[in-house]
This record gives structure tokens, sequence and C-alpha cells, in this order.
């Protein structure tokens, strides 16, 4: 009797000593964001996805049998810990020669979830116990049953029975019928394997084993557990996972998480992203990828948006699951010629007509010598055609005449805001810029508005409860684009006459073609009266593409992606003439030259005045001078 006395006092000493705070849930570290596309379907998560914590008033009967049939059978008769649970699995593990079932009760599975850590240690397995024993004694059944439900893991970056409702079925708790609660039930001892959202069959399989074990515990009859198993659970199949992802999902997140301050809980954030679009996108550059011969781009990027700057589609690679990495995005490229949209705003500017003659010949400043493709020049030739054709020395004598300042702030106007270097060779795009900012800047001619600034939320708000909007559809700006005729006529000239030929439709489209020196970067961003698109295809470690430029592959994939998503039938102009290449950059502002006169030679002050003839680029033109 003494040393019972003794035990049992020592026991209570350790079950009391245990210091215990039941005051407050386990908090939340990290906000989960759900991404939402434009039709409602989920496509991303990040992010523990909690719900709002459900009450015991909540939780169906099903549900309650179905998991405590399931994970812990004596529930309501043992005090924390079930000796006779703990002697059943050891003997079942000991005929199995190996870990077939667990002895732990859910009172302890919570002591586990909220107070330890998952150490696999004899300490830990004590304290689990321990913690069990005054859980039990401090709490009755039905909070522990809910504390547990809140807290306890369900797979697919779901904690809680809440967020697993909505992750998997996109339902409250309440709503939840037998087979999904079985479901949910089965997928607590392998949130991995039995995932719903991505084995479904073996998700399936597992809540036949929770009905089994209803059945045998005489909560639930045969005939209803036949019910249940012949018509079983189908998890919404757009549901988010944390598991899986997209460049747009990925973009979207970022955005919105950076929007979502700590407290908030869960968001929805509700998109302008368009799936069918997006599975466009995608077959279609994989058919143009592999009609390519070699020497083809091993990535690619493409951004389709309204005219509006709203995001439907994003391509940021070749293989998302090969590499993250959004290039639509976080790629910085040289863009060649698609630049000149700029220096030929800023001459509109400043008083320059589409027919004001310009001098395509021979230039020379220090010692660099842009020319065009081919080495052939087109002489006294009016502005829109030396834009159409992209020729490269008539377009530095016009950026020598308006000046650098004024072509960085029509860039900057509409959107550019990338750091842009200045000399002359920013004329020919041999400054970094991203394919998101770009296809924006395209998307504030087409609206006639600047700047239109990209944009892919269209709604943040909580998941759950009476919570307003956390942030709405952003207000672009509505200041009129100046000239915007002018640079439309300019944009729609280069796909009927010039260079752009291979992204003609049967209907309006306009755009311009871009290749960088050596062939390293290809591009042609344009529009129609629908969308704007932008395509960019090249290197990642910034190799050459022989043969690849911007009025070919990137063309021809932008007119395949917009005449589907147009409904206008693509048209076969000729042959287009090859764009133009970007010759090596200037190191000095130069003077202002004497335009419209030729040849002309000007000496910056480079050193050397080395007249060294780089190779021909196959991308429009030739870079002559050695490369700085």
């Amino acid at each position: 009797m003494v040393i019972a006395l003794i035990g049992g006092g020592t026991l209570a000493w350790l079950v009391y000593a245990v210091p215990l705070d039941l005051s407050t849930e386990r908090s939340e570290p990290t906000p989960a964001v759900i991404v939402e596309a434009a039709d409602g379907t989920l496509i991303g998560l990040r992010g523990e996805l909690r719900g709002t914590p459900a009450a015991r008033a909540d939780l169906p009967d099903h549900l309650v049998k179905a998991i405590v049939a399931i994970e812990d059978r004596r529930f309501f008769d043992h005090g924390g810990i079930d000796f006779r649970g703990v002697a059943r699995a050891a003997w079942r593990n000991f005929r199995a020669n190996g870990v077939v079932e667990g002895g732990s009760t859910i009172t302890q599975q919570l002591a586990k979830i909220e107070f330890l850590t998952s150490e696999r240690t004899m300490k830990r397995k004590a304290d689990e116990a321990l913690i069990a024993l005054r859980l039990e004694a401090r709490l009755s059944k039905d909070d522990i049953l809910t504390r547990y439900l809140n807290n306890v893991y369900f797979g697919g970056g779901a904690v809680g029975i809440g967020a697993a409702a909505l992750a998997y079925f996109d339902k409250p708790v309440s709503d939840l019928t037998l087979a999904e609660s079985a479901m949910l039930a089965g997928i607590i001892r392998a949130p991995s394997k039995a995932n719903a959202l991505h084995n479904l069959e073996d998700a399936q399989t597992r809540a036949s084993v929770v009905l089994g074990a209803m059945v045998e515990s005489g909560v639930l009859t045969e005939a209803e557990a036949l019910a249940a198993r012949t018509a079983p659970a189908t998890p919404n199949t757009s549901a988010p996972s944390r598991d899986g992802g997209s460049w747009f999902a990925d973009f979207v997140l970022s955005e919105a998480a950076a929007m979502v301050g700590p407290g908030l809980g869960s968001v929805r954030a509700k998109t302008t992203f368009r799936p069918e679009s997006q599975a466009l996108a995608e077959r279609v550059i994989a058919e143009k990828l592999a009609d390519t011969a070699n020497g083809s781009p091993t990535e690619v990027a493409l951004v389709a948006m309204t005219l509006d700057g709203a995001v439907v589609a994003m391509v940021g690679g070749r293989d998302y699951a090969t590499s993250q990495y959004n290039r639509a995005v976080q790629a910085r490229r040289q863009p060649g010629s698609t630049f000149k949209l700029f220096v030929y705003l800023a001459a509109l500017r400043n008083g320059w007509t589409l027919d004001t003659p310009l001098q395509d010949t021979p230039i020379e400043i220090g010692d660099w010598r842009p020319e065009n493709y081919g080495g052939n020049y087109a002489g006294r030739v009016r502005m829109d055609q030396a834009f159409a054709q992209s020729l490269n020395a008539a377009t530095v004598r016009l950026a020598q005449e308006v000046g650098i300042d004024d072509i960085i702030a029509a860039a900057n106007d509409l959107g550019i805001d990338a750091e842009l270097d200045r000399n002359l060779s920013l004329s020919l795009g041999t400054s970094g810029v991203g394919l998101l900012d770009l296809t924006g800047a395209f998307a504030s001619v087409a609206a006639g508005r600047m700047p239109i600034q990209p944009w892919s939320i269209s709604s943040l708000a909580p998941t759950t409860g009476n919570g307003g909007l956390l942030a709405a559809l952003p207000q672009q700006a509505t200041r009129p684009l100046d000239h915007h005729a002018d640079l439309v006529t300019l944009l729609e000239g280069v796909v009927r006459n010039g260079t752009g030929r291979n992204a003609a439709l049967d209907g309006f489209a306009a755009g311009k073609t871009g290749t960088s020196q050596g062939n390293r970067d290809a591009w042609f961003v344009g529009f129609s009266d629908q969308l704007v698109v932008g395509v960019w295809v090249g290197n990642d470690d910034d190799t050459p593409m022989p043969g690849v430029t911007g009025g070919d592959l990137p063309a021809r994939i932008w007119q395949a992606f917009m005449a589907e998503e147009t409904g206008l039938a693509p048209l076969q102009l000729g042959a287009a003439r090859q764009p133009e290449a970007v010759a090596a950059p200037v190191l000095a502002p130069a003077p202002p030259p004497v335009v419209n006169q030729a040849p002309v030679r000007i000496d910056n002050g480079n050193r050397g005045g080395s007249k060294d003839r780089g190779k021909k680029s196959r991308g429009g033109g030739k870079a002559k001078g050695k490369k700085r």
C-alpha cells in the first residue's frame, strides 16, 4: 500500500511538473495564400493552410466516429494512455517483424503536436505520456479531440480539419459527407502517401480501411459502409498543393505573400490567370521548339496580357519541373531592336513625323560601327520605313539627334524601370530588361494610356470569416499616350511590311522584332485588339543561337498563339527580312553628329579607334569593332 501511494504520488508530481500552457493554440508560422484562377480554379498554395479553428459543434458525428475508429478506438475510455492498445500494437509489430501499428492515443498525438518535437527519444516519449495524462486531467474529451483535429496535418499543406475540408473538397467541415470524412481520417497516418490530390487510389483505399474500422467498432453498419465504398470521395482535382506549382502561381504567391501581414491567417488570391490560355501557350511553344533545327534555344518565355495589363498566361521556361526559374519575370536580357519603340517615341515627341527622311548610311563612332543586316543600306528613307525594316544605322543617327535622356524618359513613361545605360548603343537595345515589363510597355501603346503596369491579383481576401477585401485590382494610369496613333502605325508596319511578317494575322496585328548581338536573345512583342503578347527565346548561359532571330521563332510562336487565342487566321506574307543584330556598345557618350549625311565618322574619344570588323550576325546586322 505504501509503495502504491508513493508511486502514485510520484506519478502525480511528474505529471504536474511538466510545464503546460493550454491558453493558446499553436501560432501559424506563415500565412497561407491560395491562388485562384479567373474561373475559380485553384492553382497554387504557399504556407500552411489553416482555416478558422473548428468548434466541436462543427464536427459531423460521422467524422468524429471515423477519426476515433482509425486513430484511437478506446479514446473515450482511457485516461490519456491506452495500455491495452500499447500491448496490442506491440504484439502485432512483433508478429509482423516491423512497425505496422502505433500505440499512441489521440491525446498523446495532441501532446506531441502542440508541445513537443518529433525527435525519436525515450525522453520525448516519456514527456508525451506525462503531458497526455495532464491534458486528460484538465480538458474534456471533446476539447482534446477538437484541439487535435484543429492541429493535425492532413497533407497538401493543410493543417487542421477546417483547412483539409477546404483544400480537398472546397467546403466547410460541417458539410463533409461520410465518404469524405473517411478519406480525411485515412490521410492522417500517411499524409504524403495517402494525399488524395496526388494519389487518389491510395487515399480511397485508406478510406475503405477507415470504413471497415468503423464497422468493427459498431458505429457503422455494413450497408452504410458499402454505400460509402460504392461512391467514394473524389477531391477537388484543382485544389492547391504545396508540392505542385507553376511559374504564374509562384509569381502570384510572391506578390500576395508580400501583401499579407502576420496574423491575418489564410487568404485567397483571385487572379487574372486563364488556364486555357496557359495550356495553349505551353502547347504552341512545345510544337514550335520541336520544329526548330539544331542550334535552337534551350529556353523560352512568354507573357500574355489583356490591354489593361491583366496577365492571363505566363511561361517562364521550357519545363517547370526541370527549372522553376521564371525567365518571364526574373531574367534581364538585351531586348535588341524591340527597344527601338522608345527611340521613335522620343523622336515623335521632338517633332519628327512618320514621313521625315532619315539617312541610312554607314556611320562610325570611335571604333563602333553599327551596321544593318548584310552590310546593306537604304540611303535616304522615311522614318516609318526605317522602323519597319529595323535599320540600325538610321536608328543610331536618330538617337544621336534626339538624345539618350529623352529616349530613357520615353522608356520610363511606358513602364520600363530597369537600369538603362546612357550611351548610344542603348538605341539598339543593349541594356537588359524583363519580358514582363517590356510586354507591359507595349500594352501601353495598345491601350493608348501610360504606363500600363502588368498585374495579376484582382482581389485578396480571407478564406474564412467575414473579413472584407485586403486588396483589390490596381488602378491603372489614365494619362493618354502621346503620339499613340503614330506608334501603332509604326508597329503595324513591322508586321505588314517589315521584319515581323512571320507574325501576320488575318486582322489587326502590330509588334516589333528584336535580336541581340550574336543571336543571344530573340524577341517578338506585339498586340492585336484583344491581347498583348511577348515572346523571348535564348540560352541561360548566354551562348549564341545560330540562325535564330526575333523575326523567326519568336514571331512564329507569337502568331500561332495569337491566332488560336483570338480566332484570327495566320497569314503567310512571304519571307521576312532578317532582323537586326546589336553592335558592340559605346564606352562613352558621343557628341551630336550631323544627321542625314553619310558616311559619318565621329571620334568620341574611345581608345584605339580600331576598325576591326566582327563576324556577320545572322540576327540582321553586323557588329563591327571590338566588343568592349
